[in-house]
């Protein structure tokens, strides 16, 4: 039986599958400590993720969906579904932490404007113009922070008055040495094209035979992922997963998500090798989903949501929540998870924690709306 107000597992000692468009945006920093933003884009289904099973409104209120957590990991109250095996063992390693019923300040459901704000930062859609990730390359080291985005466009989360350099993989043949080393002589005595031209090289080394795969396969983006953030690379990453907008046949196409996102995770944790234990990863989407499915077997757009923390840094093997409960009168609008914990106030807590910056400043920097709130403590590793 929950206890509303507990913080639940606290203290107790308790292949290869496509998601949908993966891009990939990485900054530079001077520490060994590694962060990864991944973004589920779509608003994913905290309660078809990590369920509440011992909430006696679950079972009823979500029907079938509730047979998806027969065989999952149990987490005290808490089932996480079956799909994310290698997550499960993290949690078991005390390398995962989980965070029920989170929400960013927005309460509307349109994608693009929560998209913005989970983002910005911001209080609402479009009230600030650069993103919080960018921000925080301002606390780090100013000579470290330079920042590369290897995907199609770099994502708002990202972009700012801190430079951002830019990487896709493309669909055209490959340029000939010939050509690379003509173009390398044209820039030699450019100093701003041509220190440009070797950092793209660089890139594109680094990058190999996973970038002309197209970067499309969910473990081939962690494995990629993980390369960029060893050695002198980057230290930090963002990774933007799509295809979570589950409003028909969720139970398949959500199991489908799980399992690459969990693929990505597994090839993530290998390719850092030992660097995996300086490592923070944050799962965060925009809102959550409505808590009853609706007649085609989906789920449509909500509010409260989950965020997982996960890596060899996190004080891991717990689920915090303060649970409002499955119930008519606990919903949001008679209908969504009620959102109990601020998911502003959730990340910049972990940034402050685990790169050792003062909670008050990486607040006001990076969420400007929660400046003034206490910081969750006890999220990352001492």
């Amino acid at each position: 039986m929950f206890d509303r107000r507990a913080f639940l597992g606290g203290a107790a000692a308790t292949g290869a599958v496509l998601l949908a468009a993966p891009h990939l945006a990485v900054a530079q920093a001077a520490t060994d400590r590694r962060f990864v933003f991944i973004i589920q884009r779509g608003a994913a289904d905290a309660l078809g993720t990590l369920a509440p099973t011992g909430d006696p409104a679950f079972a009823q209120v979500r029907g079938a969906f509730a047979e998806d957590f027969a065989s999952g990991a149990r987490m005290g109250d808490f089932t996480l579904h079956p799909n994310l095996a290698e997550i499960a063992r993290l949690h078991a390693a005390r390398e995962a932490l989980f965070v029920h019923a989170v929400a960013s300040p927005y309460r509307e459901r349109s994608h693009f404007d929560g998209q913005n704000v989970l983002e910005t930062g911001g209080n609402a859609a479009y009230a600030l113009r650069d993103g919080w990730m960018n921000r925080l390359l301002g606390l780090l080291p100013p000579a470290e922070s330079r920042a590369i985005a290897v995907s199609a466009t770099v994502p708002m989360v990202l972009r700012g008055s801190h430079e951002v350099s830019s990487y896709a993989p493309s669909a055209l043949p490959d340029a000939s040495d010939d050509l690379l080393a003509r173009v390398s002589a044209l820039y030699e005595r450019d100093a701003e094209l041509h220190a440009a031209w070797q950092q793209a090289l660089q890139t594109r080394a680094i990058a190999g035979d996973l970038a002309q795969a197209g970067g499309r396969n969910a473990a081939a983006t962690g494995t990629l992922a993980a390369r960029l953030l060893t050695g002198e690379g980057a230290r930090i990453a963002v990774i933007e997963t799509g295809g979570w907008d589950t409003h028909a046949g969720q139970r398949a196409r959500l199991g489908i998500q799980l399992r690459g996102l969990d693929a990505m995770i597994a090839a993530l944790k290998t390719g850092l090798g030992p660097d995996w234990a300086n490592t923070l990863v944050i799962v965060a989407t925009e809102f959550g989903r409505t808590v009853a499915p609706n007649g085609t077997g989906g789920t449509d757009h909500g509010t409260g949501s989950m965020a997982m923390l996960l890596g060899g840094a996190v004080a891991g093997g717990r689920v915090i929540a303060d649970w409002p409960g499955l119930g008519n009168a606990a919903l949001h609008e008679g209908r969504d998870l009620k959102p109990t914990i601020d998911l502003d106030l959730l990340i910049a807590s972990a940034m402050a924690e685990h790169y050792r910056l003062d909670p008050g400043r990486a607040g006001r920097t990076l969420f400007p709306n929660i400046a003034s709130a206490r910081p969750l403590e006890g999220l990352i590793r001492a």
